[in-house]
């Protein structure tokens, strides 16, 4: 999931007609129905709850989850959409390191020792039981892009087989204003992601990888870092047991980085600077190891997705998907109460509640023409895993699919006249969100902190890996009480005390007007896809249109 926290002069630009909250026009949604609030409440309040003990993966929390989702739409009338049952096994291991050592830095003018929690995070995708790095020769390289396309390549000329590389995270042109430059100027492109720093360390054979944490470019604070990567962490499975992964992927604080840097005789910022520049060379630590041990507690179990389907009254093998995530942290970092649950109800019983509440919304209206189907994925907190593999195992071909709507963490800050369009212009569905949005008398507002990477964060990025066009926005900050002085200051309390914190807890005194609007959105889209004999397509020149293109031309 993604938290923002939007830059004022992009809302205050807007010009904004009245807001209305009426249904989507009918021209294209043929019948209409509303969904209900009063379920999304019930719902996120009991999937937040502490019993469900922040619905992590292979928990108590999510045999209660996966119960509750299947008998609501089983309640509802929906079929189970995987050859008769609610559930899509994915494969995953469980991975929860112990008595996990510091990591040390030796070799330089003066010892650097990092404490794992406040200064470090350390783990592994491999399912080795014991980790022991010792005396790893270090290498600073960069941002850790090779992208050949781009005549980038960080890795050129370097052997790091045993090493411990030390990354960037973001892309070299984050600081850019504008979106031009040669990875998108202020966009961040796949490149600049955690993710894809850990894969291309492991390609090229580095012994570990640890990211240099900094709040700008990595769009969260430490505290974040701290939450989601201490405790049981989660995989996905393979034969030979993450072979190809680096032994260790962490983290590291700055100030702690720069520690390192000047034992090695190097200052930081000005390697930091360097690495922002075409023909950058890796620079090594010379003579410094880095070191690190710990034991890894492991337990192969399938989690679940869950499929609902409702059937297509003359199309029914052409389908519209919808997406949320289930999951979230389980029991994380106490806050200072000790409370010790991450309860995830923004984060994601919002988006999953919705699931549920559009599906009962398109009953009460009647079936369409077209097949839709209610995915809740499981994983999405763990890189995404639930999505990635419903995307290389999909219960309903992705030629078959039109198009979707993917739902994170839905606003509960109030109404908004706007909504943020993440990877606004690339598909043609923003048409579909713009009908739905005139009806409402709103707008459709660009990212305006493209450099946080958000298109990367969500599950609908695995679906468009494999060419299915998904739209995914989040509520705006204009909000109508208060304007962005107000949208601004909740997403900014939203993002320090509450992200992935133990404090993401039900409220009853949330504003519910902005979550109906999206809803309504949502739903209309959903639905005009549904009634319709169109198969929208990603622009001409998206990086996701090949992909879309030849996969319809084999249907």
């Amino acid at each position: 999931m993604r938290s923002s926290i939007a830059a004022i002069a992009a809302i205050l630009a807007l010009s904004t007609p009245a807001i209305s909250t009426a249904a989507p026009a009918k021209s294209a949604a043929a019948n209409s129905a509303e969904p209900s609030i009063e379920t999304m409440k019930r719902l996120v309040k009991e999937l937040s709850s502490d019993a469900f003990e922040g619905r992590a993966p292979g928990t108590a929390g999510e045999e209660k989850t996966l119960a509750l989702l299947a008998a609501e739409f089983g309640k509802l009338g929906l079929k189970p959409g995987n050859k008769g049952s609610w559930f899509q096994d994915v494969p995953l291991v469980e991975i929860t390191a112990k008595n996990v050592s510091a990591l040390s830095f030796s070799g330089g003018k003066t010892p650097v020792t990092a404490a794992y929690g406040p200064e470090m995070v350390i783990g592994t995708r491999t399912t080795e039981k014991h980790i022991d790095l010792k005396n790893s020769p270090i290498v600073f390289v960069g941002y850790g892009i090779n992208a050949p396309e781009k005549g980038w390549n960080d890795y050129a000329g370097l052997d790091v087989k045993g090493k411990t590389v030390v990354i960037l995270v973001n892309d070299p042109d984050y600081e850019t204003q504008g979106l031009t430059g040669p990875f998108n100027g202020r966009a961040m492109t796949y490149y600049g992601r955690w993710t894809y720093k850990y894969e291309e360390a492991a390609r090229q054979g580095a012994a570990a990888a640890i990211i240099v944490h900094d709040t700008v470019p990595a769009a969260y604070g430490w505290n974040v870092v701290q939450s989601s990567w201490t405790g049981a962490q989660h995989v996905a499975d393979s034969a030979d047991g993450n072979a190809g992964q680096s032994s260790a992927i962490g983290w590291v604080t700055k100030d702690k980085a720069a520690a390192l840097f000047a034992s090695a005789g190097l200052d930081l910022d000005a390697q930091m600077a360097a690495a922002k520049q075409k023909g950058f060379k890796a620079v090594p630590l010379t003579g410094v190891t880095a070191n690190v041990s710990f034991d890894n507690e492991l337990r192969k179990h399938s989690s679940k997705n869950v499929v609902a389907l409702l059937p297509g009254k003359t199309r029914p093998d052409e389908y519209v998907l919808y997406s949320a995530h289930w999951d979230h942290l389980g029991h994380c970092q106490a806050a200072p109460d000790g409370d010790d649950i991450c309860n995830g109800a923004v984060d994601n019983a919002t988006g999953t509640a919705a699931l549920v509440a559009l599906a009962e919304a398109n009953v009460k209206a009647g079936p369409t023409d077209r097949s839709q189907v209610f995915l809740a994925v499981t994983g999405e907190e763990s890189g995404l895993l639930g999505s990635d593999y419903y995307g290389k195992n999909p219960v309903f071909p992705f030629a078959r699919t039109v198009g979707g709507v993917n739902m994170d963490a839905l606003s509960v800050a109030g109404l908004a006249r706007n909504v943020v369009v993440i990877g606004k212009g690339k598909s043609q569905l923003d048409a579909y969100l713009d009908r739905a949005l005139a009806a409402q008398g709103r707008v459709a507002t660009t990212e305006p902190t493209p450099e946080k990477g958000y298109y990367y964060r969500s599950d609908h990025f695995s679906f468009a890996k494999h060419g299915l066009p998904m739209l995914y926005f989040e509520g705006g900050e204009d909000l109508v009480k208060g304007g962005t002085t107000a949208g601004m200051a909740a997403a900014e309390d939203y993002t320090k005390n509450r992200y992935h914190g133990p404090k993401d807890e039900y409220d009853p005194n949330w504003d519910w007007t902005g979550v109906l609007a999206d809803l309504k959105l949502y739903y209309g889209v959903g639905r005009e896809l549904a009634t319709t004999s169109d198969w929208p397509n990603w622009v001409e020149g998206d990086e996701f249109r090949t992909i879309r293109d030849k996969d319809r031309a084999g249907k």
